[in-house]
């Protein structure tokens, strides 16, 4: 029997994530190793990161072969549009950061690089630049059936942050509302992953470094300014689209199937 190239796409995205997310689960034996060879914490953790993420790459090789890795995964979109756009966005946050909480003086250095930086670029280059963006762009699932499957795994991640079930489904419910978020971000700018990378980061960056929460879930303040930063980023591109007589991405013919495979 023939396959056909959506339940291809589709097998090879699933085969390949499952695989880096069962390298995920010994991320911390395989950066305790590498400590003892690099004996630098921080680039421990990068390299640890890219090593659990070759089955990633390996699939967007073999569904992309001609495209080529680098672009398929959004990294060919200019890097100047989204750190500019990033800033834009995050605007409401970097102010209220700035005039309502005070900066964390608790934190280390490489700790911030590593939950903002890196954090930022590994989540949304192997949950939105491949686990989403593969489906979405290659394949006939709409927006929300390519989202949905990543977003529980992305908003399941961010569980370990608190042992309480009541703050553990508020983490779930934002988290997973982020990932979609992101998602919409990467879908409506070109598929530029550089706008929900540093979006992402930005938006991490001000919430751990003027000390919003410990968790993703935040108080009244961080979250009124954590949604005022969403909502911005979502009129400004819906506005900047319709005055470029640009067509949303994201619209009532792609959110469940698409006609035909991107």
């Amino acid at each position: 029997m023939k396959i056909g190239p959506t339940l291809s796409v589709i097998l090879v995205v699933l085969v390949s994530f499952s695989l880096y997310y069962m390298l995920f689960l010994f991320f911390g034996p395989i950066k305790r190793e590498l400590d003892t060879l690099t004996r630098q914490g921080l680039l421990s953790y990068i390299l640890t990161y890219f090593i659990i993420g070759v089955p990633i790459f390996l699939g967007t090789y073999i569904i992309n072969k001609r495209e080529g890795v680098f672009k398929s995964l959004g990294l060919s979109g200019n890097f100047v549009t989204g750190i500019t756009l990033s800033l834009l966005f995050v605007s409401p946050m970097l102010a209220g950061g700035l005039f309502i909480f005070g900066l964390n003086k608790e934190i280390s250095m490489q700790t911030l690089v590593a939950q903002t930086v890196i954090a930022g670029f590994m989540e949304e280059l192997y949950f939105r630049g491949f686990l989403f963006g593969q489906l979405f762009r290659k394949t006939k699932l709409g927006f929300i059936p390519a989202i949905f499957f990543g977003a529980v795994v992305f908003g399941s991640g961010h569980l370990y942050q608190s042992q309480d079930i009541n703050r553990m489904m508020g983490i779930f419910i934002l988290t997973f509302l982020g990932a979609v978020f992101f998602a919409w971000l990467f879908t409506e700018w070109n598929y530029n992953l550089w706008v929900p990378i540093w979006t992402h980061t930005l938006m991490n960056l001000t919430w751990i470094f003027f000390d919003f929460d410990n968790t993703s879930l935040g108080g009244v303040y961080a979250n009124i300014l954590r949604g005022s930063t969403i909502a911005f980023a979502i009129v400004f591109t819906i506005v900047y689209k319709k005055r470029n007589r640009q067509r949303l991405a994201v619209n009532k013919h792609t959110l469940i199937l698409k006609k035909s495979d991107n």
